[in-house]
This record gives structure tokens, C-alpha cells and sequence, in this order.
């Protein structure tokens, strides 16, 4: 399973009334380190598809979602559980790195 594309009006079905565990990247085109993380978030979203959920909101495009969840910097990731943040994680990181953070989670 691959990283799905989210807008600000699939936001609450994809997200919120999502079945277990959602990652959520909020990223933006012109955002160098968004460019970096968005390979390793999909290669996790294809390792770990049937564990957790994994989709990227464009924050010049859906601006209302990350504004509801305060996001200040970006990339910023979290993970979402029955429609609740459950933890966040604010900028580039390694791939083990954030394999690790989403274990820690599930």
C-alpha cells in the first residue's frame, strides 16, 4: 500500500473516521526537506501498509487542516488513532528514524 494524497474535504474520512492507525505528512511543494522525507514516507507506507495508514496533506492547498492541528513547521508528521493525535514529530529525518518513531506507536 503506497501514501495517499489528502485534502482538507477528505480530511475527516481518511483521517479521522479512519480504522486504526493514520500517519499523517503535512508537507508543501517548496519545502526542501517535504522533497527529502517524501521517498522514505512512501517506501514506509509500502513496508508497513497493513500496520498503518499513510497520507500527505499539501499545506498551500488544504491550509485548514494543518491550522485545526497547529502545525507550525513542516514536514511535521503525526499519527492519528480513533481521530485523536496520539504523537507528532516536526521536521527531516532517516529513514530508520522514522521507522522507529511509527513502531514505537503501533
Amino acid at each position: 500500500m503506497s501514501s495517499v494524497a489528502v485534502d482538507d474535504n477528505d480530511f475527516e474520512n481518511e483521517v479521522l473516521k479512519a480504522d486504526g492507525l493514520v500517519m499523517v505528512d503535512f508537507w508543501a511543494e517548496w519545502c526542501g526537506p517535504c522533497k527529502t522525507m517524501s521517498p522514505l514516507v512512501d517506501e514506509l507506507a509500502g513496508e508497513m501498509g497493513e500496520k498503518i495508514k499513510v497520507v500527505k496533506v499539501n499545506i498551500d492547498s488544504s491550509p485548514e487542516s494543518p491550522t485545526k492541528y497547529g502545525v507550525r513547521g513542516i514536514p511535521t508528521f503525526m499519527i492519528f488513532k480513533d481521530g485523536q493525535v496520539v504523537d507528532t514529530r516536526v521536521g527531516g529525518m532517516g529513514k530508520s528514524q522514522l521507522s522507529e518513531w511509527v513502531e514505537s506507536v503501533l
